[in-house]
């Protein structure tokens, strides 16, 4: 079905035929490129590696490791784990790199290895360009029998990250607790059933409803936390009276809330409270992706710091992140990126911050959205066929807009007087994402029609 090579690592769905699909032959040559590359750039030998609860994790997870073995690499093996974890698990344990087997918020079909650096940080597209040629040429030379790596199994990262978070100076754990939440959670059939609840219990909350926490890959719902798959959470949060619920992606990277009445805290919304709450104690500089609310920019601005807008990706954002100093950061989807924790999205940490920012407010999490402004992001996708000229289809679309500004660092983001619309490729999948913002839902979904409209005529 698809094959997918970018910033986000290397994605597909299981099955079908080498080099369209992620096949095992694809995992092996993919394994063995990075790994290559560790060895020749890096002087690599170590190298750690967690899958989330994806179907076709253990088999990937035993691909990717015994591959690295047989170049004469060492592995650390985490099992079930979640990105943020793997990321904090290759500073603590020395590695050289490590890799991440999830698709993300992908369906059961799509698996994928997230690369990563010396300090648990996405490849930059540099290395990732670099490590596609070597899979292209196959050039690999694997190792000698008495040269083979051997693979260590650990299971202490989960409590170490846990521990992170809980100890972590912005975490207010005591008034956390006070506050006596009932929380339903949905996990989505994956290693939040096994991170999650834990975390939550150590940050106070004892009263914990799991929703779909059998890890077993087999998604109840869509895996990706908008609201339109989050109807039983909803439904879950008004039956069982709880404080709040929250719902994370399959790896754990990802995070958003649902009010007390059932409503959507918003997506975009996890980051800008969050903010918020960080810049109240801890003043500075914000960066989000382009395709993010502008509410970010409000909060920071009110806070004294200075916004800066990046490309789409982790890898961009985190570079951005870096360039500016920034005190916290991340994406519009739910991601919250900490740099003095890690730089990688977690939404271990963001679960810890948020609830220590809406401890502090006197009422309930629906009175704490209603402090933020109702911006509107209207959030669509166009399918791609293959051979489609995406490049020359956002030409035209901006020549028809050529009286407005335009950003084109990443695809097209177009504004219109207080309202924008972005239009890109994604990174994980074989679509056009169209996000438009306004301050009113039925301008915002205009917007977005009328270039989803444009698009159609171009193709």
């Amino acid at each position: 079905m698809a094959l997918i090579k970018s910033i986000s690592g290397i994605r597909g769905t299981i099955g079908g035929y080498s080099n369209e699909n992620l096949t095992p032959t694809d995992i092996v040559k993919f394994a063995a490129a990075y790994g290559t590359w560790l060895s020749k750039e890096h002087n690599g030998k170590k190298v750690v590696v967690g899958r989330d609860g994806r179907i076709s994790g253990d088999m990937v997870s035993s691909l990717v490791i015994n591959t690295l073995l047989g170049l004469g690499i060492n592995v650390v093996d985490l099992g079930l784990s979640t990105t943020p974890t793997v990321e904090l698990a290759v500073t603590w344990e020395n590695a050289d790199g490590g890799i991440i087997i999830t698709a993300s918020h992908n369906p059961k079909e799509w698996n994928a290895l997230k690369l990563l650096d010396s300090k648990g940080e996405f490849l930059d597209a540099e290395a990732g360009a670099a490590i596609l040629q070597l899979a292209s040429k196959q050039d690999f030379i694997f190792a000698g029998v008495d040269k083979i790596g051997t693979c260590i199994r650990v299971t202490h990262t989960l409590q170490k990250h846990i521990d992170a978070v809980a100890n972590y100076p912005l975490v207010d754990v005591d008034r956390i607790k006070l506050k006596n939440y009932r929380v339903v959670v949905d996990v989505i059939n994956s290693t939040g059933a096994i991170f999650i609840p834990p975390l939550l219990k150590a940050l106070g909350v004892d009263d914990v409803i799991v929703l779909n926490g059998e890890v077993n890959g087999r998604f109840a719902h869509n895996p990706e936390p908008l609201p339109e798959n989050l109807a039983g959470l909803s439904s879950e949060v008004k039956k069982q009276n709880a404080s709040f619920g929250i719902a994370v992606d399959p790896d754990v990277d990802r995070l958003c809330f649902v009010c007390e009445d059932g409503s959507m805290f918003g997506e975009e919304y996890t980051l800008v409270a969050v903010a918020d709450y960080i810049l109240s104690k801890k003043p500075g500089n914000t960066v989000s992706n382009m395709s993010s609310t502008k509410a970010l920019k409000d909060v920071t601005l009110k806070h004294g710091g200075e916004y800066f807008p990046s490309a789409v990706g982790e890898v961009n954002v985190v570079k951005k992140m870096k360039e500016v100093n920034a005190v916290i950061g991340g994406e519009g989807n739910g991601g919250i990126i900490v740099p003095d924790l890690h730089y990688g999205r977690d939404a271990l940490i963001g679960i810890g911050l948020f609830l220590s920012a809406l401890a502090q407010h006197k009422n309930g999490i629906k009175s704490f959205r209603s402090r933020y402004p109702d911006y509107f992001i209207s959030k669509n996708k166009i399918e791609l066929e293959k051979g489609i000229n995406v490049a020359a289809i956002f030409e035209k679309i901006r020549g028809k807009y050529k009286k407005q500004p335009v950003n084109t660092e990443d695809g097209l983001k177009i504004e219109f007087d207080n309202d924008w619309v972005h239009l890109r490729t994604s990174n994980t999948e074989p679509i056009i994402r169209i996000y438009a913002e306004s301050s009113f839902e039925t301008t915002a979904n205009n917007i977005a029609l009328r270039l989803m409209q444009d698009i159609k005529e171009f193709m």
